[in-house]
């Protein structure tokens, strides 16, 4: 492959990604495929995936050999408050710390970082949910009104994992 043509490539692959992403994630939301999506927590799931973004911002700029208990403490911050939108997504953890893992960055202190982060939104939530300002979304956990929210996460996550792949394999050496 040429070089201008390996240049190019590295430049528009992850944009054609991103904007498959965002065009696949809108789709569900016309009018004349389903009404009743604003009753079911589907455009929250723009939130929730704004917020995934940051914290993958925040793990993927961890240096090699370096501690990532500040990074864990604020996943868990992020993912617990985006987690009022769409419960189910504190299952991110899970590949964070497998990523973490990977790289040889994952102590027991970043697991009760991450602990302690969840923890710090629970107490937050309780005091919220006990004098009404917020509604309880945890009660119905696995609500399937929720998992509308996944289309437009999961269409992100999947444009940022291409573009990731994309530039890594095309990078310029």
């Amino acid at each position: 492959m040429k070089r201008s043509t390996q240049t190019l490539l590295y430049h528009l692959l992850p944009a054609v990604f991103w904007l498959l992403a965002i065009g696949g994630s809108l789709v569900p939301a016309l009018p004349s495929l389903n009404t009743k999506l604003s009753t079911l927590n589907y455009y929250s799931g723009y939130w929730v995936a704004a917020i995934v973004l940051i914290v993958i911002l925040f793990i993927g700029r961890i240096k090699r050999h370096a501690s990532s208990v500040e990074e864990c403490f604020g996943m868990a911050l992020l993912l617990g408050v985006a987690s009022y939108w769409l419960p189910t997504v504190v299952f991110l953890t899970i590949p964070v710390w497998a990523y973490l893992i990977y790289q040889n960055l994952f102590s027991g202190r970043s697991l009760l970082a991450t602990f302690l982060g969840y923890a710090v939104v629970a107490i937050w939530a309780a005091v919220f949910i006990f004098f009404g300002w917020i509604a309880n979304p945890w009660a119905h956990f696995f609500a399937l009104e929720n998992a509308l929210g996944w289309i437009p996460l999961g269409a992100i996550l999947l444009a940022w994992l291409g573009s990731t792949i994309v530039r890594q394999t095309l990078r310029v050496r």
